[in-house]
Parts: structure tokens; sequence; C-alpha cells
């Protein structure tokens, strides 16, 4: 049990802001096995993020309110996926070979597909996740089950790109260069159940929500398919900005789903 709590604290403290045990390191081991917990990170911004919404929306709008719930999940991870999605677009905006576009994207500043692509990014969630709630309002346990399906679900299709592509860097400077290493099924089957809970959850009130995990993971796979052409594989920024994308995919979906089917 201490080694799962070592392990979940490891994953928590690479992934989120959240002040974690002074004994826990960036063990090579541990953050590689810390890759069940992943999508259980979702649950906990998720919910943090929900947080905020719940106690903004008593006094503001509902898009107010989700201003705030987008920032709150920004301050808890520390932007770490949106930084990567940032990389992703100007790496891949910006190069046209694997060395120029890794190189880009290990630049810490940012350019203009980068900033372009984060304005839309957040025009989307904001929007999005706005009219998703718009529908189901007035229903607290609905909406708290959309806010960590989505960080979960997302979280679940970009960490399961590493059981099946290979690590682009060949180098060993990257912090997410020990997520790369061997998985076990413990992995596998701890981050899928970690992924799918709150999806399953939320079918309970409307089963036809699970179509979402179609545009999820078809999004999933065009993403790895396009990183694994011109890059070979994946990186870290790519994990970050497929659960970005996913997350936005997934509100679409929800959003599609609950009015049109």
């Amino acid at each position: 049990m201490k080694k799962q709590l070592d392990i979940f604290f490891t994953c928590l403290m690479f992934y989120t802001r959240i002040p974690c045990p002074k004994n826990i390191t960036h063990d090579p081991d541990y953050l590689n096995k810390a890759t069940r917990y992943f999508p259980f990170i979702g649950w906990i911004v998720g919910s943090i993020s929900f947080l905020f919404f719940y106690v903004f929306s008593f006094f503001l709008s509902i898009e107010s309110a989700v201003i705030f719930a987008i920032i709150a999940s920004i301050l808890t991870t520390g932007a770490f996926h949106e930084d990567g999605f940032a990389d992703v677009c100007d790496g891949f905006g910006g190069g046209w070979t694997k060395e120029k576009i890794l190189m880009i994207m290990k630049d810490s500043a940012i350019g203009a597909y980068g900033a372009i692509g984060l304005v839309l990014l957040f025009l989307a969630k904001f929007k999005l996740l706005s009219e998703s709630i718009s529908i189901i309002t007035n229903h607290n346990i609905l909406i708290y089950l959309l806010f960590i399906s989505a960080h979960s679900l997302s979280r679940l299709a970009a960490i399961s790109i590493i059981f099946t592509h290979e690590y682009s860097r060949e180098d060993a400077s990257s912090k997410s260069k020990p997520i790369a290493k061997k998985h076990t099924w413990k992995e596998v089957l701890g981050s899928s159940l970690f992924g799918l809970i709150p999806l399953a959850a939320l079918s309970y009130f409307n089963y036809k929500i699970l179509l979402a995990l179609l545009p999820v993971f078809i999004t999933r796979y065009c993403l790895a398919r396009y990183f694994q052409k011109w890059i070979g594989g994946y990186t870290g920024d790519c994990l970050g900005a497929t659960q970005q994308v996913c997350e936005v995919i997934y509100y679409l979906s929800f959003l599609f789903i609950w009015k049109c089917i």
C-alpha cells in the first residue's frame, strides 16, 4: 500500500502543482508506473474545477463561472498540458522535418502558432462547456460528472499513446522521458479503469453518452498517426496536446449527443 501511495504522489507531483509529501521524488521507476494513475488526476483536477464553478455560479452567470473553473484547472496543473499544446502548435506549424519540429517544441518561447492555438483552444473550451452546462443546469451531479469525465477520459486518450507508440526524442534530457519506458498490464488496466469510470457513471443518466468514446478515440488515433508520420512517435508535448484536444472533442460530443441523439 505504501508503494502505491508513493507512486500516486509521484504522479500527483509530476502532473499538478498540488503539494505532496517531502519524501516523494521524480523516481524514474515510480514515474513510469504512475501512468496508471494519470486519468485519476483528471478526477482531482475536474473536482477542483467543478468546485470553483459551483461556488462562483451562486452569484455569477454560467459563462463567468466557467471562466473561473477553467482558471482553476490551469492553476492546478500549472498549465502543464496547455503548454504542450502550444509547443505542438508551434513545432508542427513551423517545422518541416523531424529535427526542426523537435527543436521548435524544445524552445521555451511561444510563437504565433502556439498563441493562436491557445486562444482558439480556450474559446472552444469556454463556449462548449458553457453550452453543455446550460442544458443540464440545476443538476449538480451531472455537471460534476461532466467535469471529471472530460478530464479523466481525455487523459486516458493521451496516456494510451505511450502503450502503442514509441518515444520520439533520442536524448534523455526531456523531463517526460521516464514515462516512455516499458509498461505492464497494471498500467494499462489502472489507467483504463480510472479513465472510464466517470463516463460510465454519467451514462447512468443518459446511456447514449457512451458514444462520446468514438469521437474522442478517433481523435486520439488521428493525432497519434500524425505524430508518428512527422516525428516517428510522440513526446510529452504531444501527450499534452492530445489531452487538450480530446477534452474539447469530448465537450463537443457531449453537447451533440445530449441535444441531438
